[in-house]
């Protein structure tokens, strides 16, 4: 594949931090004069098995072979769901770019990491993998996140806002000929962690939290996390390690219902996101992720956010991530920028990504 190339067939993989599955997309990107088009062709969420979910949860207390035998074991878990899925619809991609699994994100000590051998990916599918998408940003002084900006402005730029509700909630958007885009605050990663103490895998479009009542006192205490008052348009990104340190004591020192914990975290999450966005002129944003089928944390989003809110297709709330990280992809394979300074902080722009040739 050269720089030359106009037409590239791929398969996007995407696990994000809330653990709801493995996004997985064969999508197409078609290059004229410098302008990017695509199109999603196919795309699927597979659920963890628990076996998986407890693994991933848990994985980063494990002693050093059993990490190493676990990263291997889940590229060659990928792997095959790359082998079904082609089979399954008969497709004939030319690579699969893969975003791993993030275990530990800590880019003040140069450290990240995001599971799932490229190596493994590539025995189990016979294809071409691009991983690893982070780590040469962090070790640039980068925060390694967000990424997905530079698909925002290459392939999403008839929007002023792109917000992602996932695992967390992140934005991006263009600001002074620059791309801006940092992580705002948790989203689901708190919120599905909530509801599995009920034996729930999520709040269904916000039901539980919509009987809820919020609690002032943990309110003004999440709001008041150091964390949000880093300044706004600067590079910041949020991990797994910063919930369980800021977010898992404060709600533990309440004895609230789950419904109430759940309605006061939406109102967090809207709040935040708002302050991220109010301060600049009214546009329209886009928004994405599975938040989105959180019809009451959207409402309250509504509330807040002064911006004019476009929901998209359900592929592009669901793909576009898997969407993107194929398209970073395509940019490492023509060697072309797909990783932002602007975005994260890092002492210059970069390609990431690591390529195995199976």
């Amino acid at each position: 594949m050269t720089n030359t190339s106009t037409h590239y067939s791929v398969i996007g993989l995407m696990s994000g931090t809330s653990l709801d599955g493995v996004d997985i997309a064969f999508c197409r990107f078609f290059n004229e004069k410098n302008r990017w088009t695509y199109e999603i062709v196919h795309g699927e969420t597979i659920g963890y098995p628990d076996s998986w979910k407890q693994i991933l949860l848990n994985l980063e207390k494990a002693d050093a072979l059993t990490f190493q035998q676990t990263n291997v074991d889940y590229g060659l878990y990928l792997g095959a769901l790359v082998a079904d899925f082609i089979k399954k619809y008969d497709l004939k991609p030319d690579f699969v770019s893969s975003h791993g699994h993030t275990i530990f994100h800590q880019p003040e000590k140069k450290l990240t990491v995001q599971i799932g051998s490229g190596s493994a990916i590539a025995a189990g599918c016979n294809l071409p993998v691009v991983c690893d998408f982070r780590s040469l940003d962090v070790v640039l002084g980068g925060q390694g996140a967000p990424l997905v900006p530079v698909g925002d402005k290459l392939l999403f730029s008839e929007f002023d806002f792109c917000l992602n509700l996932g695992g967390f909630a992140n934005v991006s958007y263009q600001y002074n000929d620059q791309r801006i885009a940092f992580d705002i605050s948790p989203v689901n990663i708190v919120m599905n962690a909530i509801c599995s103490k009920i034996g729930k895998e999520y709040d269904n479009g916000g039901e539980l939290a919509r009987t809820g009542t919020i609690n002032e006192t943990l309110l003004h205490e999440l709001n008041e996390l150091a964390f949000y008052k880093l300044p706004l348009d600067s590079p910041k990104s949020l991990g797994k390690e910063w919930v369980i340190k800021n977010i898992d004591p404060l709600l533990g020192k309440f004895k609230l219902t789950e419904a109430d914990v759940l309605r006061t975290f939406c109102e967090h999450a809207a709040i935040q996101i708002a302050k991220a966005l109010n301060n600049k002129p009214v546009g329209n944003l886009l928004v994405t992720g599975g938040g989105v089928y959180n019809a009451f944390l959207m409402e309250k989003i509504k509330k807040h956010v002064i911006h004019q809110l476009t929901i998209p297709g359900k592929d592009t709330i669901e793909f576009k991530e898997a969407l993107i990280f194929a398209f970073l992809g395509v940019l490492r394979m023509r060697n072309e920028v797909n990783c932002l300074k602007s975005v994260t902080g890092a002492k210059h722009d970069n390609v990431g990504g690591a390529v195995y040739v199976e």
